[in-house]
């Protein structure tokens, strides 16, 4: 913080007026990079014509390629995010990012599916961010992989769960409907 005060042409001392130093810093390039995020988004025409996995697989490449040029430091600003002074607001900050990653996708999910995507989306997220911090891959090529892998992964998921909730449909209704039968054949007798 130091050097970037002097970087700036700002007295070093202007850091002791952050209480939570490291932490502000943090969490002030978060808010940036949601921010930058959110402008993306907005002006990106090319992300509506992609189905929703590969917009949200797209949008969570963006937002991790804007800590590509400090992932050296990464480690250390993860560290700051786990400390219990600042959990509440790396989650809060969390939150907000795959939040605005599923609007992005034009999620109109109300009931538990709401919480249960931004769940495995947060999950994805920090794995992905995780696996970055370890790939030497060029370009994060290994990353990417990684997160549309993880993307599939949990859209499979949803088809899977989706599958086997009509299915259960379909055989309570068949089962319904012999029942039906046979209450009717008994009654008629």
């Amino acid at each position: 913080m130091i050097a970037g005060a002097r970087d700036v042409g700002v007295s070093p001392s202007i850091v002791g007026s952050f209480p939570r130093k490291e932490a502000s810093l943090e969490e002030f390039f978060m808010d940036d990079c949601l921010q930058r995020l959110i402008d993306i988004v907005e002006t990106n025409t090319e992300l509506e014509s992609l189905i929703p996995g590969q917009q949200i697989s797209k949008l969570v490449r963006i937002r991790l390629e804007m800590q590509a040029p400090c992932i050296s430091k990464w480690p250390q600003a993860l560290s700051i995010q786990a400390q219990p002074l600042n959990m509440s607001a790396s989650f809060k900050q969390r939150a907000m990012l795959v939040d605005e990653i599923w609007h992005a996708a034009r999620d109109k999910a109300v009931d538990i599916d709401w919480y249960v995507k931004r769940m495995v989306l947060g999950g994805i997220y920090s794995t992905t961010e995780l696996y970055m911090l370890t790939d030497a891959s060029p370009d994060f090529q290994n990353t990417w992989a990684f997160l549309d892998g993880r993307i599939k992964d949990a859209f499979d998921l949803k088809n899977t769960v989706q599958e086997a909730k009509y299915l259960a449909e379909a055989v309570g209704a068949g089962m319904g409907s012999s029942v039906q039968g046979f209450v009717k054949r008994v009654f008629q007798s």
